[in-house]
């Protein structure tokens, strides 16, 4: 195994992979994904999950106050979404984190997203939130790891 892969599972017997994102990747991800920069993929903040070679999601983080990981965005293609692989990512995610010696994990969605049931469902609180400009309402989650 590649010693950025992670994770290896069989689903469908086709080979799903989390691995931190490669610059091979950065085209891709800046496609999908209005933030990402080449400097998120050098400091490995961006893991993706591939099937049989193909990106079918990612999940991007960063530091909260510089201390704190907070998962930025999480996005699967449609066709895998409801599956279980959303939450094998931030599972894999939070892993990691602990792993890196953090106890403390990070996120938010607006209100008016069903993102914030996924989070609930894996084990996130709400611990409060902002109302910025004209935006929904933006809920911040925590969970202790």
């Amino acid at each position: 195994m590649d010693n950025n892969v992670y994770l290896e599972i069989t689903m469908e017997k086709q080979e799903i992979e989390i691995k931190f994102a490669e610059n091979e990747d950065y085209l891709w991800l800046k496609e999908h994904d209005r933030h990402m920069t080449v400097q998120k993929i050098e400091n490995e903040e961006v893991y993706v999950i591939k099937k049989n070679g193909e990106i079918i999601g990612w999940l991007r983080f960063n530091l909260f106050w510089d201390c704190v990981p907070f998962m930025n965005l999480i996005e699967l293609k449609e066709e895998y979404r409801n599956k279980g692989i959303g939450t094998m990512l931030v599972k894999h995610w939070e892993e990691k984190m602990k792993e890196k010696g953090y106890n403390d994990v990070l996120t938010s969605t607006q209100s008016d997203e069903d993102a914030q049931h996924f989070y609930r469902k894996i084990g996130y609180s709400e611990i409060g939130g902002f109302k910025f400009r004209k935006d929904p309402y933006e809920i911040i989650f925590h969970k202790g790891i």
